[in-house]
C-alpha cells in the first residue's frame, strides 16, 4: 500500500503532489491542454503555451493538442482519426484545459467542434476541466467562458473555478509571441496549480477512499438504534 494510503486522508492531500507513491493514485503525467482554434498564428496557443510551460516547471508534461494540426469530422462524418486520438488521450487524462478564443460573443466554432467529437457520453464527462479564454475586447472572454462553462457542465465535465479571461490579448503579447504583461502572465501560470490543487483536494481523496474499499477493507459490524 503507497504511503499516501497508510497515513488516511489528511495526509495525502497534505503532500500528495510530491510522493512518488501518490501518483500511483492519480497519476499527473497525462492531463491534456487543448488550444481550440485553428485560425493561423492566434494567440489562444500562446496563452495555452504559458499554461503548458508552467506545468513543466512542476515536472509535469501534459499532452498538448493544437487545433491548428487537427482533422476533426463534424457529426455524423467518419472520424479522420484525429478525434479517436483526442479521445482516447482525454480519457485516460486526470485532467483537461481548454482554451478558447472570444468570437462574435461566444466560444469559437472549432471549440465546439472538439466537444462534438469527444463522444456520446463525453470522455469529458467526470474530468476536472479548467478553462482559458482570450479576447481583443476590454471585457475580456467573459461571454466565451460563461456559455464554454455551461456546455461542458451539461456534458458531465467537473468545471475548476476561476476560469481565466485575457483582455486586450493584441497587447499582451509582441511578435515574437511573449507575454509583455506581468499580471497576465501571472494569470496564466496560475492555471497549472490551480488545475492541480483542485484534483488534490477533490480528486485525491476519492480515489483514495476507493482504493481502500476495494482493496484495503476490512470486515466491520456496527449497530443502529
Amino acid at each position: 500500500m503507497c504511503a499516501c494510503l497508510r497515513g488516511g486522508v489528511d495526509s495525502c492531500t497534505c503532500g500528495w503532489l510530491h510522493t512518488r507513491e501518490a501518483e500511483e493514485v492519480v497519476p499527473m503525467q497525462g492531463i491534456v491542454c487543448i488550444s481550440g482554434t485553428n485560425r493561423p498564428d492566434n494567440y489562444t496557443a500562446r496563452a495555452l503555451g504559458i499554461v503548458v510551460d508552467a506545468f513543466r516547471h512542476s515536472r509535469i508534461d501534459p499532452l498538448v493538442f493544437d487545433a491548428r494540426t487537427l482533422s476533426l469530422a463534424f457529426p455524423g462524418h467518419p472520424d479522420s482519426g484525429d478525434g479517436e486520438r483526442l479521445r482516447t488521450a482525454i480519457a485516460a487524462a486526470p485532467g483537461v484545459i481548454l482554451a478558447t478564443p472570444e468570437y462574435h460573443g461566444s466560444f469559437c466554432a472549432m471549440t465546439k467542434l472538439i466537444l462534438e467529437n469527444l463522444g456520446f457520453p463525453s470522455v469529458l464527462a467526470g474530468k476536472p476541466v479548467a478553462l482559458v479564454g482570450v479576447a481583443a475586447g476590454r471585457i475580456g472572454a467573459i461571454k466565451a467562458l460563461e456559455q464554454l462553462k455551461s456546455v461542458c457542465a451539461h456534458i458531465g465535465a467537473i468545471v475548476v473555478p476561476g476560469a481565466v479571461s485575457v483582455a486586450g490579448v493584441q497587447q499582451v503579447f509582441d511578435e515574437q509571441g511573449r507575454c509583455t504583461n506581468a499580471d497576465v502572465e501571472a494569470m496564466l501560470r496560475g492555471v497549472a496549480p490551480a488545475l492541480l490543487t483542485f484534483l488534490k483536494d477533490y480528486i485525491c481523496p476519492k480515489h483514495i477512499l476507493e482504493d481502500m474499499v476495494r482493496t484495503s477493507a476490512q470486515p466491520w459490524a456496527t449497530t443502529m438504534s
